[in-house]
């Protein structure tokens, strides 16, 4: 099998994901640190035998939308609602201060007032992509402990 075909890199990918997710769960660790590990440890900084990361970028694109829409899918309207009342307020002062603590840098290190707001607004986004992949996880988890 050529080491630069898709095929082969998601070999690699959900191979190293699966025994090093078993190691995670078996240490009680996040599966997401897990899955950072199979990057860093394949990619072309680590081991390298997935040099092309370009190859994977549009198919990266495609895992989020699963991911949101397995969330969409667990989510029912009343309880979106109900966590909307409960969290309204952490949400929006979390997000002040990502947004302040973005652009408070971005001016630090020299960047126009329009560029560091960029900055401010990308890490409320960065942050969330993160907190949305881990509920799915723990969704899942808790759906496989009631069966």
């Amino acid at each position: 099998m050529e080491s630069d075909s898709l095929l082969f890199s998601f070999f690699l990918i959900f191979s190293g994901a699966a025994v090093l997710s078993t190691i995670a769960l078996f240490f009680r660790q996040p599966l997401l640190v897990a899955y950072i590990c199979v990057g860093a440890l394949l990619g072309p900084y680590g081991l390298a035998y997935i040099s092309d990361a370009s190859l994977l970028t549009d198919i990266a694109e495609f895992g989020i939308i699963f991911l949101l829409f397995l969330l969409g899918l667990d989510m029912q309207p009343s309880k979106l609602i109900s966590t909307l009342r409960k969290t309204f307020l952490v949400t929006l002062a979390s997000s002040l201060v990502f947004v302040i603590l973005g652009y408070s840098t971005g001016l630090l290190f020299g960047f126009s007032q329009i560029e560091s707001l960029v900055i401010g607004f990308s890490l409320i986004f960065s942050s969330t992509i993160i907190g949305i992949k881990l509920l799915p996880t723990t969704v899942l988890h808790q759906k496989h402990m009631e069966s």
